[in-house]
């Protein structure tokens, strides 16, 4: 698999090599559809600069949150660490670059005991720059810039839900969770309850997003009595973001009902979105990173947590603000996150909230549910059957992140380990290397998470799949043992010699050299209500030239006849093993082997 893979792209070199080219000149003429994603956590990467490893902060870990052998704490990487190995993703094949957030967080909260660190960059106190721990905000732009000169892109991961955890609330103790409170038992015109004296004259409630309304709402103890505790009054930039009248304070949100967008995300605090303050204020944010270092796109962190109505506004005004800026193809896709293939729940949220498009949880699940786990391969049909639901149809599933891991829930091969325990590590091979070929193949935008490249198998998910790649310190990381390669993480991992890395990088050069597998259709050829066999045709939109991808999920060979274009005699191998000849007009016979895959490329008449 792995010999015809690099045959394939050492065939395509010429062309490549032309492509690399042009894209350098034109990547911002790109469509989102045209990228091979690569996410990557900066302070996980690569250190280059240890004078910043605790963030211009003294004392020990809980104030300074560097602590390399904790795997809650910063471990050192920062941007010029990414800026140097920028050659390694590159040959890698990925196009752009997702880069985990950047901007100053609070170094260190948590409950005594429980303190962890902002290493992951989802805990901001100041909006407008670099964390120290990273870096600097020229770090940012040599990185940018160095980028660019490639041809690759940037997308920048941004919130906007939350800050860090800053905002107390004088009935519970610090680190202690404070039930929600909701607006039928606390109202926003009744201080602490229905009981309470009257407040916030006039205020017709949250439903009225205008300035005029939301100057009556001065006080914020309706549900709650919040304060800032004096050592952090003016921690968060810009200013405003220090008034607590600027963020709901109704507790801690259960993800349900009104909570879902009112509620503290696990006690940090949560930003009044309905508010036109916070509305403008965060236009204002987000533009100025756009101005100040010309980024392509944003990956919105917790989007299903802010109400429809901010995105209605924020969206249209980044996408003017890139436009202003030369970047016609601003990316902007939102995290939805649901584990079930139901695409309809994704879908929903490009219409009522009109984000232009979302991480797809259910490309990820059809591929647990199916490649590490025994559902049939229908679970594809179910997924691409519901492209239509979103805004613009098939056109928005084509820009969708599509990935099958993450920083969150967890590596691909570790769902795979636990699935099937005693499973030999060339079976947990196969099925990680045959759910990279469904990724890079199929509609969507092929995202990459820092280190599947390189076999890592975290021990679950969250503090446990965000392992170093430079050489780790980290116990529970070093133990783990790592698919493709003997290595651990106790040494660098910036090898190119993984099967999983050199698949990656073949199917990224396939990919990315035949408009049929970015911006082509889709027509299911074949699925089973059974592990086993999933095909598919995807077109050339310009020459309607045929690509079949034929993929096994089960751990047994098939031969198989899967019907083709008649108008499709001949199929030159992009990867796998291919029938030279249709076995018939409109027939080829497919044989594949356990967990196996082709790619296979039709000759036009």
């Amino acid at each position: 698999m792995i010999k015809s893979l690099i045959l394939s792209a050492l065939l395509c070199a010429t062309a490549i090599s032309v492509a690399a080219q042009s894209a350098k000149a034109d990547y911002r003429a790109r469509l989102p559809q045209d990228e091979v994603i690569y996410f990557v956590l900066p302070d996980r990467f690569e250190n280059a600069d240890p004078s910043n490893d605790r963030g211009g902060i003294a004392g020990d870990r809980l104030k300074t949150g560097y602590d390399p052998t904790a795997k809650g704490f910063y471990h050192g990487g920062d941007l010029k660490g990414l800026t140097g190995r920028l050659d390694y993703i590159q040959h890698l094949g990925a196009t752009a670059i997702w880069l985990g957030p950047i901007f100053k967080n609070k170094a260190v909260q948590g409950s005594p005991g429980h303190e962890s660190a902002g290493y992951h960059g989802y805990w901001i106190t100041d909006f407008t720059q670099v964390d120290p721990h990273l870096g600097t905000n020229a770090d940012m732009t040599a990185f940018v810039d160095a980028a660019h000169a490639r041809g690759m892109k940037v997308y920048m991961d941004i919130i906007i839900n939350h800050t860090a955890d800053v905002i107390q609330y004088r009935e519970c103790s610090v680190g202690v969770p404070c039930p929600y409170r909701d607006r039928a038992a606390y109202p926003y015109q009744r201080k602490r309850g229905l009981g309470g004296k009257a407040i916030n004259g006039g205020f017709v409630g949250d439903g009225v997003e205008t300035a005029a309304n939301f100057s009556k709402l001065t006080d914020p103890t309706y549900a709650y009595t919040p304060y800032v505790p004096a050592a952090e009054r003016t921690v968060k930039v810009p200013a405003w973001l220090n008034d607590p009248i600027y963020y709901h304070n109704r507790g801690d949100s259960t993800f349900t009902n009104e909570s879902s967008t009112m509620g503290d995300f696990s006690g940090l605090d949560d930003v009044m979105t309905e508010n036109p303050r916070v509305v403008s204020g965060m236009i204002d944010i987000f533009g100025s990173w756009i101005d100040r270092f010309k980024v392509d796109g944003f990956r919105i962190d917790t989007a299903r947590h802010v109400n429809p109505e901010f995105w209605a506004q924020f969206v249209p005004a980044m996408l003017t603000r890139a436009q202003a800026n030369g970047i016609p193809n601003f990316h902007i896709f939102g995290e939805v996150s649901d584990h079930e293939v139901r695409p309809a729940v994704l879908a929903q949220h490009t219409i009522v909230d009109k984000l232009p498009a979302v991480l797809d949880f259910a490309f990820r699940q059809a591929v647990v549910e199916t490649v590490a786990g025994t559902r049939g391969t229908d679970a594809f049909e179910a997924l691409l059957d519901g492209d239509v639901l979103y805004a613009k149809g098939v056109d928005t599933a084509a820009i969708l992140p599509t990935f099958t891991g993450n920083h969150d829930d967890g590596r691909f091969a570790t769902f795979v380990r636990k699935a099937f325990p005693k499973a030999s590590d060339d079976e947990v091979l196969k099925r990680v290397l045959l759910s990279n070929a469904i990724l890079l193949t199929l509609r969507g935008v092929p995202t990459i998470y820092s280190g599947d490249e390189q076999g890592f198998v975290g021990d679950g998910n969250d503090q446990d799949a965000r392992e170093d790649m430079f050489a780790s310190k980290v116990a529970s990381y070093n133990d783990n043992r790592l698919l493709g390669t003997t290595k651990t993480t106790e040494t660098e991992s910036f090898g190119e010699t993984n099967p999983l890395f050199r698949e990656i990088a073949a199917l990224s050069k396939v990919r990315i050299t035949h408009p049929a597998l970015t911006r082509g259709r889709t027509l299911i050829r074949s699925r089973s209500e059974t592990p086993g066999l999933f095909a598919v045709s995807r077109f050339d939109p310009t020459t309607g030239a045929e690509i079949l991808l034929a993929f096994n999920t089960s751990a047994k060979p098939l031969t198989q006849p899967v019907q083709v274009e008649t108008g499709s005699p001949r199929f030159t191998t992009l990867a796998g093993t291919c029938a030279s000849r249709a076995a018939a007009p409109g027939s080829v016979m497919m044989t594949l082997p356990a967990f196996g895959y082709a790619v296979c490329a039709a000759e036009i008449r």
